[in-house]
This record gives C-alpha cells, sequence and structure tokens, in this order.
C-alpha cells in the first residue's frame, strides 16, 4: 500500500479538480444565459460558487491529497512518517469532507436538485466519492504521524472563518437567483428566515460541535494508527 497509495492520492484529487471544474462551468454557462443583470455577473457567481462549504472542502481535500501523494513520492523512506503540517492539513480536510459527506446523504439526498442546474456525476463525487475516499485515507493510508489532541482545535479555525465570511459578504451581495438584496449558501445561514440571527447561531453551534467531534475521531484514529514524534 505504501507503493501505490499516493498514485491513488492523486487520482482522487484530480477526480475532485474535474467534479468542481464541471459543476462551475455549467454554474457559469447558466449564469451567461441569464435575462437579469444580477443573474449575469460573472465574478458574484464565481464568489458565490466558492462560498459553498462543500466545494471549498473539496478544494481543500484536493489540495491535501496532492500534497500528500508529492510528499510520499519525494520521502520513499517508509520510516518516515507525514511531516506534522501535512498531517494536520489532512486531518481538517477529511473532517470537513466526512461532515459533507453525512449531513448530504442523511439529511439533505431526498431534496431535489435544479434540473440542469446540477452536474449529476459531479455531485455524486463530491459529496459521495470524495468524502469516501477521505475516510478510507483515514482508516489506511501509511505512514500516519499522530497528532496531540491539541490539534483538534485547528480543524475549528476554517469553520468560523468561512462563517464570519459569510455574514459579512451576504448582506453585500445581490442573490443572483432572485435579485433580493442578500445572498447566502445555506438557509440556515439567513438570518432573514424565522427566528434571525438567534436561530442562526444555534445552527452555527450545532455545525461546530460536530466538526470538532468529527476532528477528535480524526485525532483519534490517527493516535491508534500514526507513528509518535516529537511535536
Amino acid at each position: 500500500m505504501t507503493r501505490w497509495w499516493p498514485y491513488a492520492r492523486l487520482a482522487a484529487s484530480a477526480l475532485a479538480v474535474a467534479a468542481i471544474v464541471a459543476q462551475l462551468l455549467r454554474t457559469l454557462e447558466i449564469a451567461r444565459d441569464a435575462d437579469t443583470a444580477w443573474g449575469g455577473h460573472l465574478p458574484t457567481v464565481i464568489a458565490n460558487f466558492f462560498s459553498f462549504f462543500t466545494i471549498e472542502s473539496n478544494v481543500l481535500a484536493a489540495v491535501a491529497l496532492a500534497a500528500g501523494a508529492v510528499w510520499a513520492l519525494r520521502h520513499r523512506d517508509t520510516t518516515d512518517p507525514e511531516p506534522r503540517w501535512l498531517a494536520v492539513l489532512l486531518m481538517c480536510a477529511s473532517s470537513y469532507m466526512i461532515v459533507t459527506g453525512v449531513v448530504y446523504n442523511t439529511l439533505l439526498r431526498g431534496i431535489a436538485l435544479p434540473q440542469g442546474a446540477t452536474v449529476a456525476w459531479s455531485n455524486e463525487v463530491l459529496h459521495v466519492v470524495i468524502p469516501l475516499l477521505m475516510l478510507l485515507d483515514v482508516l489506511v493510508a501509511p505512514r500516519r504521524r499522530a497528532l496531540p489532541w491539541s490539534a483538534v482545535a485547528v480543524a475549528a479555525v476554517f469553520p468560523i472563518v468561512c462563517v464570519v465570511y459569510t455574514l459579512v459578504r451576504a448582506n453585500l451581495v445581490v442573490s443572483p437567483g432572485t435579485g433580493e438584496h442578500w445572498w447566502y449558501p445555506y438557509p440556515f445561514l439567513n438570518p432573514h428566515q424565522p427566528g434571525g440571527y438567534g436561530t442562526v447561531a444555534l445552527y452555527v453551534l450545532l455545525i461546530a460541535a460536530i466538526i470538532l467531534a468529527t476532528a477528535a475521531l480524526v485525532v483519534w484514529v490517527g493516535r491508534r494508527r500514526g507513528v509518535v514524534r516529537a511535536q
């Protein structure tokens, strides 16, 4: 496995990038055909596309997988565990993708997607295939480094930044789909919905707890499987 796993990571990274690009191209195609001024504003459409946590998590996963593969191919000594920066990067990417996969397939799978707006195979790759591959990476990838429990806190940084970014930016953007003077990637982050910021805060706390719990589980598995080195 030590020999071929880097190539599996490279293939998974390429698949994630292909899925992201395919959906982005479909989104831009729809925007170009929009009949409204706000719907066809490509910079806003692109920024909105990369404001979805699913897309951001898959981008991070693609980077982490590629980085892990390149490092392994350049360091052939199988007694050396991955460096700490790579272990932390993979831990974060795995945690986000596992949460993405679980939330989508347990809560959102039955929701009808806009016909013609979603690339079916891309949607499955981003919400099912890559999450499963990242879970598999946690369970079987060789040369793991055992991280300290303090690494779990690092996994909270990116989601917090995403929430702050979303809440600050949302009211500065006209929604391409509706023309409303705000745009939120997910309804549960929209304070214009019933419940306002109180409901948003509850959802944010719940999601933060889920991400931290998942990160703790990933670190626990890594500590069971990994090699302990001076941190």
